[in-house]
């Protein structure tokens, strides 16, 4: 279609959208968490015994909070983009798992795979051209 033909060229802008729109939406999940204190950091990091990781749980609760956070701001940025976006298919897939350790349906747990899936694919595309990375 002729509307859309030209749009290719604007990939990189697309890709910026992308990157503002998760990391936002990151930011705002992860700084409550961060701001929730050790009993919240316990609580989210003992989802790490369904993966048979018994042991820190108030430090992986934090790592996750602060991965959200920082990762959500440095999404935006496009810096350290890959390795960003590998942290937070971790995270993601862990909460996942927990949703399904603990019983629940695919739809309480498509939040957290869908972000699997939107993560694991821009691995793949990188954070383009308008980044601080300039990848």
């Amino acid at each position: 279609m002729a509307l859309f033909a030209n749009l290719g060229n604007y990939k990189n802008f697309g890709l910026l959208v992308m990157r503002a729109g998760l990391g936002v939406m990151m930011i705002l999940h992860g700084l409550p968490a961060l701001q929730g204190g050790p009993a919240a950091w316990r609580e989210t990091g003992q989802a790490m015994g369904h993966l048979h990781i018994y042991f820190f749980p108030v430090f992986w609760g934090f790592m996750s909070a602060v991965t959200m956070t920082v990762g959500g701001l440095f999404c935006i940025l496009g810096l350290w983009f890959r390795l960003v976006c590998i942290l937070m298919v971790i995270n993601f897939a862990v909460a996942a798992a927990s949703h399904f350790a603990a019983g629940e349906s695919i739809l309480k747990a498509s939040h957290a795979i869908e972000l699997v899936f939107a993560f694991f694919g821009l691995i793949f595309l990188g954070a383009g051209s308008i980044s601080v990375d300039k990848s």
